[in-house]
């Protein structure tokens, strides 16, 4: 249809342009007329060369005996006509008069010219959207047709909870009787919750490829317009083009767009974005029943809806779709592998149990950044090793050995990596050291990355505690090697990780004891939330920073006497950073004990073995950070 349309209009406007040109442009031979003088002309029938004159007004036409049209303009005064007859020439004269279509096409001209640019810049103002200019209440929900690139829900993994609730929606559009008999009815709705990149829009595509009903497709950001009631109008127009082709799936996605808390905003009750989701709310569950109409509706900030949103009868359901499990990393990896020719070395079970906390969305970018290395080396297969590279590149960014830095910086950084290194290994409760490098990755010059064995769900007291410690072993190590007076910026990352993570600790976890079991973090400063009702006294805030203080104090303080009791291992570990640049978790070992980084059975390969698949892993965190940052930053679980 739009395509149609957009035809109509430039055949219309192409015929317009002739016509108003053939009604201009007069008579074309006047156009291939010579010009010649009006004492020329007289001469010439005096002389007897004129037979035959046309008269247009003030102008005078005749042809020469050489075939040659010209054209002359009589003065005012001057009796063409008189002198033509008597000298017998034949004279011929063309009406002045406009037909009335001529005229009545000129007089509405400039109107219709003045209709058709606001019409233009109309259009252009609502993005050409549909119904043209005067479709501004018209929605924007699009029929989802996939011929081509269909998506199933044999293409959904790791998300077996979900995936499940939204396939007894498919199969109650199927085959309604199955549930009808039994007295259940249809959902009016399903609210998608989860992290970015954890699969709801996919999901979604799912069901349109399994439902076989119409699908429509719809953003949130679609409905708001600069006028308004513009988006009223649309949820209106969406649920009447829904109602018709029942029954149908609307999928509505970043609902928070529309969804938000109403009264939080600007604009008291005329405010656009609210008449809309007053309009949604009655349209989902208000008098007038909408049968066989399902809405589905993504978000990654359900806190911020309505609640009048979110109760049953509008949205009856609300999945979770959460980070994947190792058995859901590995199911999601054997699906964006498909189409990847894979190595016989390549296991996607050790990937898997080296990802934790990696969504579906990190996972393919995984596998695809694996196939780009494997194809800038000219490989026809992806390997494991093309994996670890994508891995290291996804965690901490693409290598930066074009950057110039100086012997001293170089050794700074090998020291504060080295001491990150030390304590993380000499802690019990400290997270496997998977990687030390002083190569420039990101905005860091270097860093330590940890990871956890398993899929981490909480932390413990004592595992928090030992964290800062590592975290702040970066500048106990530069202070003990170079003393207070030359300590650098590079532990800036540090303090600000390990901050972050003593204040969870106070604030909202409960793990100090003058503090208490109260979450202070929405009226603390420094903390975004909902302060209504609710203040904390001076007392108390001073309180809380003590104990934020004396936490990470005290873990700068481990550090410092772990590296003080195994200098000569961490002296080590520093010179072999600064000989061999990067180096794994079982390498950091050897190192430590006075041995060469490989041993002798060692094929020249990374040593990482494969029934110690965390070595071989990304931590669940990525680590972020200034010149030297080589601490991670925590994930505040509760």
């Amino acid at each position: 249809m739009g395509n149609a349309r957009n035809i109509a209009f430039w055949v219309v406007l192409i015929l317009l342009i002739l016509a108003l040109f053939n009604l201009f442009s007069g008579n074309n031979s006047t156009l291939q007329s010579r010009d010649i003088a009006y004492s020329e002309f007289v001469d010439a029938v005096e002389d007897g060369a004129v037979t035959n004159v046309t008269l247009d007004g003030e102008k005078v036409i005749y042809s020469g005996s050489d075939g040659t049209s010209y054209v002359t303009i009589a003065p005012d005064d001057a009796r063409v006509t008189d002198l033509l007859l008597a000298n017998d020439v034949n004279v011929a004269a063309k009406s002045q008069e406009q037909s009335g279509l001529q005229a009545f096409i000129l007089s509405l001209l400039p109107f219709l010219l003045l209709i058709g640019v606001w019409i233009y810049f109309m259009n252009r103002m609502q993005g050409g959207g549909k119904g043209g200019a005067m479709g501004f209440g018209k929605s924007k929900a699009k029929m989802l047709t996939e011929k081509h690139g269909r998506v199933t829900f044999d293409d959904v993994a790791g998300i077996d909870e979900a995936k499940e609730e939204l396939e007894e929606i498919v199969e109650f559009l199927r085959n309604p009787q199955k549930f009808s008999r039994l007295g259940g009815k249809i959902p009016k709705g399903a609210l998608l919750v989860g992290p970015p990149g954890t699969g709801k829009t996919l999901l979604a595509r799912a069901i349109a490829g399994e439902a076989g009903v119409p699908f429509f497709t719809i953003s949130g950001s679609d409905f708001v317009e600069m006028f308004v009631g513009v988006g009223a109008s649309r949820v209106r127009d969406m649920f009447e083009q829904a109602k018709k082709n029942a029954p149908c799936i609307v999928f509505i996605d970043e609902i928070d767009a529309v969804g938000r808390h109403r009264g939080a905003g600007y604009g008291g009750g005329n405010d656009e974005r609210e008449q809309t989701l007053n309009q949604l709310l009655v349209e989902m569950d208000g008098f007038e029943a909408n049968e066989g109409v399902i809405i589905l509706a993504a978000t990654n900030r359900k806190d911020v809806l309505d609640p009048a949103l979110l109760r049953p009868g509008r949205f009856d359901r609300n999945v979770t779709v959460g980070n994947p499990d190792i058995k859901g990393r590995e199911k999601i990896l054997g699906v964006h592998a498909r189409k990847t020719p894979l190595g016989p070395d390549v296991d996607l079970r050790i990937i898997a149990r080296g990802t934790p906390g990696f969504s579906g969305a990190d996972l393919a970018n995984l596998v695809n950044e694996a196939a780009l290395m494997a194809a800038r080396v000219g490989r026809r297969f992806v390997t494991m090793e093309d994996f670890e590279s994508a891995k290291d590149k996804v965690m901490m960014g693409a290598e930066r050995r074009s950057m110039v830095l100086t012997q001293d910086q170089k050794e700074k950084t090998a020291y504060h990596e080295a001491g990150h290194a030390v304590v993380g290994l000499k802690l019990p409760e400290c997270d496997p050291v998977y990687k030390a490098t002083i190569i420039p990755r990101g905005g860091a010059l270097g860093m330590v990355v940890s990871l956890p064995e398993m899929d981490r769900l909480n932390y413990h007291k004592n595992e928090c505690e030992q964290k800062l410690a590592m975290t702040m072993a970066g500048k106990a190590a530069e202070i003990l090697k170079y003393g207070e007076d030359h300590v650098s910026n590079g532990p800036a990352g540090d303090i600000m990780q390990a901050s972050q993570l003593a204040r969870a600790m106070v604030l909202r976890w409960g793990m100090s004891d003058k503090v208490g079991n109260i979450d202070y973090a929405e009226a603390h400063e420094g903390y975004s939330g909902n302060t209504a009702g609710f203040s904390v006294s001076a007392n108390t805030k001073e309180l809380i920073e003590e104990e934020v203080k004396r936490f990470i104090q005290e873990g700068y303080d481990t550090a410092f006497e772990l590296l003080t009791k195994h200098k000569d291992e961490w002296e080590r570990l520093a010179q072999g950073l600064l000989e061999y640049e990067t180096l794994t978790g079982e390498e950091i070992k050897r190192v430590m004990n006075g041995e060469p980084p490989q041993s002798d059975d060692d094929e020249g390969g990374t040593p990482e073995k494969e029934d110690k698949p965390s070595l071989t892993a990304i931590p669940k965190t990525k680590p972020r950070g200034k010149s030297g940052d080589g601490g991670m930053e925590p994930e505040p679980t509760a």
